[in-house]
């Protein structure tokens, strides 16, 4: 059995709350991904902030990256994976969500994240095939 932990990518950075969209994308382009968790006040997972989500959800409506916190785009419950789960609930909850990257978690603590990307390196093409298809529908 292939564990979670076995495919992710570990210690993911996270933006604060309260950063700003500007900071979150310079942050973004310095680590060359799409993709942040957000981390709250108590340290702990409120969500995930993409470069689609900062161009959509707050350029394409108008509003100020210099003023919109990282924290307003922070929708909804995260949607996480145990590190000792079996690698296919990451599958199974990427489809589910539709999302194309999961946070890891360990109790209440992000250990990691899976990616797309993660599930074509670890798993057999077809698998990894199916589940981008099955995301993008």
């Amino acid at each position: 059995m292939t564990l979670v932990r076995d495919v992710m990518t570990p210690g993911p950075r996270c933006v604060d709350e309260h950063k700003t969209l500007v900071e979150a994308a310079q942050l973004l382009e310095s680590l060359d991904v799409g993709a942040l968790p957000i981390r709250g006040d108590d340290n702990r997972l409120i969500g995930m902030l993409t470069d689609r989500d900062i161009v959509v959800k707050c350029l394409a409506r108008g509003g100020d990256p210099a003023t919109t916190r990282a924290g307003e785009l922070a929708e909804g419950v995260p949607v996480t994976v145990g590190a000792d789960d079996d690698v296919f609930a990451v599958l199974e909850t990427m489809k589910r969500h539709k999302v194309r990257r999961v946070p890891i978690v360990e109790g209440h603590d992000l250990v990691g994240i899976v990616s797309q990307a993660d599930i074509a390196v670890a798993l057999a093409p077809q698998l990894a095939g199916e589940t981008v298809a099955e995301i993008s529908e």
